[in-house]
């Protein structure tokens, strides 16, 4: 037998370590469809329409900053042997943990509000009907599916495909709208126009959002992904579940500023759900509004399933019953979260439902610098962490993801009282 032939590889080698890689994805695509939901897709348009190109930047750093952030997460998830707010509590003391896990349940709540206005006006406009009476039915459907005992495999694949499927569209709308690339380039310099802090702000809290960060963790604990698994873990996962949507908010925000002829300003950005469906117009005409509203479905569907799971699971941990999605203390918070997010849409979500979701993305800052902080601290204790604690490198990322979401939970604050 000639020693070459035996020597080479077998022709099956390649697509096993393929199918190994694809194996390792999961929870950050979980985290990343967290992230882009109806809210992110609100506010990019918005950033768009009334901005021009000028706050492509907030989309690109924060992507970089959350991958950070997401690494530190799983990098704890491989390593510690319990649950992350568990790890909080014995290394910080039990009222750290419950600061933490409050901290996740009210951020929850605010994003369970964006789910749940943009759930209700996707469906109204691909099916006619108020919008209320199709987020209580895009409620009870969630709601049905949490009461799976296998509720985190079930989400992640929805999830996956979802993402898949997002992309797909985001892509080839920008490459029918092509936008101006060299402004685009020159938005990558950041700047904060008159009237955009709030806009800035609510992007902020969902591309660079430290509670789906911390998540990450349990999904990798979910998985039993060992230190072996890691690098696998990076290259299949982490950076394309985080990237992802990093990316197609991006796009968003230049097909929108191309689409809607930006900078307008903070008055002329869009603020009807029928506004904003007008971005998809280069891509497919009339027919642009239909495959938006489906777009926009898809994105608050898998954003509210991933919410409610990932805040009921987090906050039954934080109290000790249990960091699993199946406990019943989990579902009994996720089911809270998603009645909030009917209750507030049902209140305030008939007079200006697009700028509920605005305000809402913003406030999802509020505990942000807590978790981060958290995050930060913990893959950095080299007797906690092992060969698997920060490098410097990614301790000046993860500095800097702090500081960022600090500095704009203070311009919040100061919003508020101006």
């Amino acid at each position: 037998m000639d020693a070459r032939a035996s020597d080479a590889p077998h022709p099956t080698a390649g697509r096993r370590s393929r199918w190994r890689l694809l194996a390792m994805a999961g929870p950050a695509f979980v985290v990343g469809c967290w992230g882009f939901g109806p809210g992110n897709l609100t506010t990019s348009i918005q950033a768009g329409s009334g901005f021009g190109y000028a706050l492509t930047w907030v989309a690109v750093a924060s992507t970089v900053l959350m991958l950070c952030l997401a690494d530190m997460s799983v990098r704890i998830g491989i390593q510690s042997p319990v649950s992350l707010l568990t790890a909080v509590k014995e290394h910080l003391g039990s009222w750290v943990g419950y600061v933490a896990g409050g901290a996740i349940f009210v951020i929850t709540l605010m994003f369970s509000v964006g789910n749940a206005v943009g759930s209700g006006l996707a469906l109204s406009m691909l099916a006619g009907g108020p919008p209320l009476m199709w987020t209580i039915i895009c409620t009870i459907l969630v709601a049905t599916l949490l009461v799976f005992r296998n509720v985190y495999s079930v989400m992640e694949k929805i999830m996956v495909v979802a993402m898949a499927l997002m992309a797909l569209a985001f892509v080839a709308s920008v490459v029918v709208a092509r936008p101006d690339w060299w402004r685009a380039a020159e938005g990558v310099i950041p700047t904060i126009p008159d009237g955009s802090m709030t806009v800035v702000i609510a992007l902020i809290g969902t591309c660079l959002s430290a509670n789906a960060a911390f998540f990450t963790s349990y999904g990798t604990q979910e998985r039993r992904r060992t230190p072996a698994q890691y690098r696998d873990v990076t290259i299949a996962d982490t950076i394309p579940g985080i990237a992802a949507p990093g990316i197609m908010t991006a796009f968003v925000i230049l097909v929108a500023a191309k689409v809607f002829d930006g900078p307008l300003g903070a008055g002329g950005m869009v603020s009807t759900i029928g506004g904003l469906a007008k971005v998809f117009e280069p891509v497919a005409g009339p027919v642009g509004t239909w495959i938006f509203s489906l777009g926009y479905f898809a994105a608050a569907l898998s954003a509210m399933i991933a919410n409610a799971t990932a805040g009921g699971t987090m906050l039954s941990d934080a109290l000790g019953r249990g960091a699993s999605p199946s406990t019943k203390t989990a579902r009994i918070f996720s089911g809270i979260i998603l009645t909030w997010g009917v209750v507030i849409t049902a209140v305030f979500g008939g007079k200006s439902p697009v700028q509920l979701i605005v305000l809402a993305q913003s406030l999802t800052v509020l505990t942000a610098p807590v978790l981060a902080f958290l995050l930060v601290y913990l893959s950095s204790r080299g007797t906690f962490m092992g060969d698997l604690r920060n490098r410097w490198w990614q301790l000046a990322l993860g500095a800097c993801a702090f500081a960022v979401v600090t500095w704009f939970w203070i311009q919040l604050i100061i919003g508020f009282f101006a």
